[in-house]
């Protein structure tokens, strides 16, 4: 499944970015402090394991922090696995 045309959300008020799908909220929970986001916990609601779903939440993640010229942390062993297969972002850790 393609999840190209979602959108990722910033709920600062709770520290999480937010992805729907399906009815379903998956979600990295953050730590924000001057320009770097700790990146903390990936959740996948059960539904939605198995589907991609954290890894375009990630990705997604990633390319919204980098048009806001952030960097990241990544404390989350999902995060760090993310990375270890796509390089390419460790541009984005601080």
């Amino acid at each position: 499944m393609s999840y190209e045309e979602l959108q990722i959300t910033n709920n600062e008020a709770i520290h999480q970015f937010q992805l729907g799908v399906e009815g379903h909220t998956a979600f990295i929970d953050y730590l924000h402090k001057n320009d770097k986001y700790y990146l903390v916990h990936t959740g996948v609601p059960p539904e939605l394991e198995g589907k991609g779903v954290a890894s375009a939440l990630v990705e997604k993640a990633l390319a919204y922090l980098e048009e806001h010229n952030a960097k990241i942390v990544p404390m989350c062993t999902y995060v760090q696995m993310f990375l270890k297969r796509h390089p390419e972002w460790n541009r984005m850790v601080a």
